[in-house]
């Protein structure tokens, strides 16, 4: 007879099949197993659910309901825990639960039919099989741990919560990431480890390092790594390999906490201050704080790991009397910083260009610098967080400018191929020969992006030389530069092999990488961050230029110390203070003042609710209608006591490929008053909808803890 069984699928929480659905097997099928379905004229993956606790049976006719079209039971069920995590992250970030668990599947999976599905298992089986790992584990080539390293790694032992590593930058804090894994598997046959990393340009470096370690003991497939940038089958390998246990170590970026791994013992999580552990499309969740949840769902150990925290982190690290939740262990020095100069933090050194020439792009005293350490054979690092040549290009008679005809926002010029290009809907053009306005020939460039600080620098070093008498050589790093696959990786080589004197980049160069030869890196005009409208701002701006300093004075070889050049018109500015002094904690305690004094995170939590229509108008009057008839919702007296609704006000790029977007912020100093206010008002959202004024809506979305507001 056949079973009545609930599973899932990707629809989206606004729709009316939000929910699970149910279908008729026959054979009862355990919660986890992945089966294909039909919904409608489609045939779909989905994922055999359980029952909501304490439901109602509802009568249903037999009749009615469709059988599944096959299970796919060659596949181990998906674990509770995983599940757990999964409802977990769909009722904390309001997305529907189906829509959050096939999107943390592999795509392919969507794609393969049984018998297909049954081939690569059966190829996977065989790949695993021809592994022969060595049984014992060689220690000889490892380096000597520092002090504080030893003392880091007894203190993560000894705590049972969720660990923040606080290390400078260069301090060793990968070496006490692979030794914490390193003596987790050699404890256990069948331990799992997940490392997490902020970017898909960090992997490769980190993979190799983890490969050379690890795979030589516990075989080829031990190591997978999981990020948006691999191919289809490499990616649904991966996940196989994880979910089947036999990859001991999951290296991903913010999808890979998803990652389904039975034997999950320790998470780790790299630069976690970094925002790109934050999603912002889709089910928008923060990879951070679901490893934190995930390591208690699972009872797996947990280390965050930053030279400069993000405050939120920071806060819940203060001592544990004064209701700090996290350990903080401290590695406060550089690995070789007591052998030479080179070895201990940069020097920082700030430029007034208050008192430089007029329309200065590279102050003279830095130029001078980075000509001496060119002569002294070492590299240099300048950078500039803006990519293209120029952000606007204007007429200089009828003040005509590159605006995106589709955005509210300006198209860069590109030089390189002449082009204007938007960099929010991709919207390109060729460069007008003449002023589309009035026709003046003179249209000049404004601002400057990465593109024109390297043509520029270019020509100030053209008549330098390299000590072997040749050029010197200068990369430039950013999106449009590493476009093409292997591309950044041939870049980063030619910087390692020390064939590059002078590195230009965005922030892809600022964080993360080991670059062993560079002493000096510049900042040029980090300025339009001090005072932004986005309380966010400086905390973003002081990681970025700390993770840059830090790239400097790696190799403790070096005689000469190394520097880090911050070109500012504000420089008694107090971040930069705290900057020469490489001094966080000093910056992050007066930021916790100011966001304490504001009511900002982490003393309050918030929530966006983002509209997207034809007109302004339209995305403006859904959010005041929704917000007006949240006062009819049951309890409203008591819930909105704890919350604040905002109006209605246009995003920062209020229109993007012809699309109008408004935001609502919703805040409140409970987290659970917050939460229970949003499960009751996705009902009035889906009802206001509907509403005459609202014709036109196209989209809505709520982000809940948003990092751009």
């Amino acid at each position: 007879m056949p079973t009545l069984i609930s599973v899932i699928l990707h629809t989206p929480a606004h729709s009316n099949m939000a929910g699970a659905l149910t279908y008729l097997s026959d054979q009862p099928l355990c919660p986890g197993t992945l089966v294909r379905v039909p919904l409608g004229q489609r045939e779909l993956l989905g994922v055999v659910w359980d029952d909501p606790p304490h439901s109602v049976p509802i009568a249903i006719d037999p009749a009615r309901l469709r059988m599944i079209a096959a299970a796919l039971d060659a596949i181990p069920p998906l674990t509770p825990a995983w599940r757990a995590l999964i409802d977990f992250a769909a009722n904390y970030y309001q997305r529907s639960t189906g829509e959050v668990a096939l999107a943390a599947l592999p795509p392919q999976l969507r794609d393969l039919n049984t018998l297909q599905l049954s081939r690569r298992l059966g190829k996977h089986a065989t790949d695993s099989a021809d592994v022969q790992p060595s049984s014992a584990s060689n220690d000889s080539d490892l380096i000597a741990l520092t002090t504080e390293q030893a003392r880091a790694i007894g203190q993560f032992h000894t705590y049972d919560g969720p660990c923040l590593l606080f290390g400078a930058t260069g301090s060793g804090k990968t070496e006490v990431f692979m030794r914490c894994t390193s003596e987790l598997l050699a404890g256990s046959e069948h331990a799992q480890a997940l490392v997490m990393v902020p970017e898909i340009n960090l992997t490769p470096q980190l993979e190799e390092r983890f490969k050379n370690r690890f795979c030589p003991h516990y075989g080829q497939s031990a190591v997978v790594s999981m990020h948006s940038g691999m191919a289809p089958a490499q990616r649904l390998k991966s996940w196989l390999a994880a979910h089947s246990g036999s990859a001991r170590i999951v290296l991903g970026t913010r999808m890979a906490v998803f990652a389904a791994m039975p034997h999950l013992q320790l998470i780790i999580v790299d630069e976690e201050h970094d925002p790109s552990y934050k999603s912002h499309e889709g089910a928008r969740y923060s990879a951070r704080d679901l490893a934190i949840y995930r390591g208690r769902l699972e009872g797996a150990r947990v280390m965050l790991g930053s030279a400069t925290p993000s405050l939120e982190s920071w806060y819940h690290s203060r001592p544990a009397a004064e209701g700090g939740r996290y350990l903080r262990i401290e590695m406060p020095s550089r690995v070789g910083a007591s052998l030479s100069a080179q070895g201990g933090l940069p020097l920082v050194r700030r430029v007034d260009m208050n008192h430089q020439p007029k329309a200065c792009v590279i102050s003279p005293p830095l130029l001078q610098a980075i000509t001496e350490r060119i002569a002294r054979s070492e590299q240099c690092m300048v950078f500039l967080n803006r990519r293209g040549y120029a952000p606007v290009l204007q007429c200089t008679d009828c003040d005509w400018k590159s605006e995106c005809p589709h955005c509210s926002a300006y198209r860069v010029f590109h030089k390189i191929d002449r082009t204007l290009r938007c960099h929010h809907c991709g919207f390109t053009e060729r460069v007008p020969r003449t002023c589309p306005t009035c026709g003046n020939l003179d249209i000049a460039t404004v601002g400057r992006g990465t593109e024109r600080l390297e043509e520029h620098l270019e020509q100030l070093l053209s008549e330098v030389k390299r000590p072997d008498g040749n050029p010197v050589c200068m990369v430039r790093i950013d999106a449009d530069t590493t476009k093409l696959k292997g591309s950044l990786e041939s870049q980063l080589a030619r910087v390692h092999s020390g064939e590059v004197d002078v590195l230009v980049g965005t922030q892809m160069i600022a964080k993360g990488h080991d670059f062993r030869r560079i002493t000096l890196v510049a900042a040029i005009n980090p300025d339009s961050a001090l005072f932004s409208s986005d309380f966010r701002a400086p905390e973003r701006l002081f990681s970025l230029l700390m993770q840059a300093a830090g790239r400097a004075g790696r190799d403790a070889s070096n005689t000469h110390r190394s520097e880090m050049w911050v070109q500012t018109f504000h420089p008694t500015h107090p971040l930069f203070e705290s900057l020469k002094r490489h001094d966080y904690p000093a910056f992050a305690k007066s930021q916790l003042v100011e966001r304490q004094t504001a009511g900002m995170p982490p003393f309050s939590f918030q929530a966006l609710v983002r509209a997207e229509a034809r007109t302004q108008e339209t995305a403006q009057a859904f959010l005041n209608a929704a917000s007006q008839a949240s006062a009819q919702m049951p309890n409203a007296a008591l819930l909105l006591k704890h919350i604040t609704l905002y109006s209605a006000v246009p995003m920062s790029i209020q229109r993007i490929a012809n699309i109008e977007r408004a935001q609502m912020l919703i805040e409140s100093h409970s987290r659970t008053a917050l939460q229970r206010f949003l499960n009751i008002w996705q009902t009035v959202l889906r009802t206001t909808r509907s509403e005459p004024q609202c014709k036109g809506l196209i989209r809505w979305a709520v982000d809940v803890d948003p990092l751009l507001i």
